[in-house]
């Protein structure tokens, strides 16, 4: 898969989550084991399973517009991947870490927003720092290879016109 693929489902992905979370009907609300925020506006269980506030919510939805926009080359998709991976990597961390796991009151970052936010930044290192080769490079590599080979004039040039007669020439020993 290409990064621009890559870029374009995850900037899909995150809008849909986004989206998901502006609407009060796909939320559920918190339980009582969940840390406070201080933004409780759009509080509660996305999809009953991932936490999220409006802060989260708009930090989805602009993932997903810069996804978009690096599919559409409007941005570079390798630096996006790059981007969201170091991003979201620092959130996985975060949500670890009982003391910083609503990111100090901004937005929920614990429970199962961990696994998706790591997900996600492993998913982006990958694209982001893989060696994409491009259809020229692969078309100069067989190139490449052609060319290496000896053309057929220069090995008759070398013996006998026919490598059946060389072949013969070599056995009888002449």
């Amino acid at each position: 898969m290409k990064t621009s693929t890559f870029a374009l489902l995850l900037g899909i992905l995150f809008l849909a989550l986004g989206v998901l979370g502006l609407a009060p009907a796909a939320m559920t609300p918190p339980t009582l084991e969940t840390p406070p925020t201080t933004f409780t506006f759009l509080y509660g269980l996305l999809l009953g399973l991932f936490p999220t506030n409006i802060a989260l919510t708009l930090l989805r939805v602009l993932t997903g517009i810069w996804g978009l926009m690096a599919a559409g080359r409007a941005a570079n998709p390798a630096l996006f991947a790059r981007g969201v991976a170091l991003l979201y990597g620092v959130l996985t961390v975060m949500g670890m870490l009982p003391l910083a796991n609503t990111l100090f009151g901004w937005m929920p970052l614990h429970g199962h927003d961990v696994w998706l936010h790591g997900l996600t930044a492993a998913t982006a290192a990958y694209f982001g720092w893989r060696h994409e080769v491009s259809p020229a490079e692969r078309r100069s590599s067989r190139m490449d290879r052609r060319h290496r080979m000896q053309p057929v004039t220069q090995e008759r040039r070398l013996g006998m016109p026919d490598r059946r007669f060389a072949h013969a020439r070599m056995m009888a020993g002449v």
